[in-house]
């Protein structure tokens, strides 16, 4: 399930974050530290961003997934292949993979594996750092689309359901939501695979049962989750450039581009300024006199912030 339906799924959605982070690519936004205005980047490096995030979740799944192919069969009862022919595991395993079209092998230590599950305890925790990657993306998309009025209005969400159960017309973020309790679920399923990994118990660990269930059910509500995402939130996702480009302008972190020039002090009180007034920096800084409108736009460059 990993191999032939998880991992597709989180290549078609690094696909469509990188095509929308090519068509943002010269959509301007404010930057967002500690939830407050920074300096500017564009809607398209955030994209490409999350498109970069996920593909390093796809090498940790590469990785974790080396040891979880490694197979003990034939190590009988407590490792040591009692009862059994020299090459039973060999061939149960050819099997399989001719079978299957699998690639399984035999793990090299018989001991190193009935005993400890270790490597289903990693390959678990790489499925919760895909949720919490999941988690950071659909948390900045609920932001970006939040409002209409009140919030950000960044993006434009697609209304999938007819309002709320209460309020005619509302927009939820239903989609992202949906992801972010998928994600929720894989971390507490997580959780029950790391405490079934700490009961290997000399020979044996009696736990892989618990193990197998919560790591399936993890893989499968990741694939429908991320399909559901890619297909009804990213690939659909429009934009309000024209408002992003207005809340850049009005950005008062716009005058940290001015400190070498006026020095921090003199580009602090812009900023409050701009703050309490209103006002845009280009405007402050004009009726200041402080410096001419052809060369505030040379060093007030947007596409040169960024």
């Amino acid at each position: 399930d990993t191999t032939e339906k998880l991992i597709p799924e989180i290549n078609s959605l690094i696909t469509s974050l990188r095509k929308k982070g090519k068509d943002w690519n010269d959509v301007y936004k404010n930057g967002r530290t500690h939830l407050m205005d920074a300096t500017p980047v564009t809607l398209g490096q955030e994209f490409e961003g999350y498109a970069e995030i996920l593909k390093e979740r796809l090498e940790d799944l590469d990785s974790s997934l080396v040891n979880v192919n490694k197979l003990a069969i034939g190590g009988t009862a407590v490792g040591t292949g009692i009862n059994a022919p020299v090459s039973f595991g060999t061939e149960v395993i050819e099997e399989i993979n001719k079978t299957f079209g699998t690639s399984f092998v035999k793990v090299e230590n018989h001991f190193s594996r009935q005993g400890s599950r270790d490597e289903i305890v990693n390959f678990s925790s790489v499925l919760k750092t895909l949720s919490v990657s999941l988690i950071k993306i659909s948390n900045d998309i609920r932001w970006m689309g939040s409002g209409p009025i009140s919030g950000l209005s960044e993006l434009k969400l697609t209304a999938l359901q007819p309002g709320s159960s209460i309020m005619p017309g509302k927009v939820n973020p239903v989609i992202p939501e949906m992801m972010i309790q998928v994600a929720a679920q894989v971390i507490g399923n997580d959780a029950a695979v790391t405490f079934a990994g700490t009961q290997g118990n000399f020979e044996l660990n009696t736990m892989l049962p618990v193990m197998a269930h919560n790591v399936l059910e993890s893989i499968e509500i990741l694939t429908t989750g991320i399909n559901t995402l890619n297909k009804k939130c990213i690939e659909i996702l429009e934009v309000d450039s024209d408002k992003l480009f207005e809340y850049v302008q009005k950005n008062p972190i716009l005058v940290t581009a001015l400190v070498p020039e006026l020095g921090y002090d003199i580009a602090t009180e812009i900023s409050k300024e701009a703050m309490e007034s209103g006002k845009t920096i280009k405007e402050i800084v004009l009726s200041k006199e402080l410096m001419s409108e052809e060369d505030f736009d040379k060093i007030i460059d947007i596409s040169k912030l960024v």
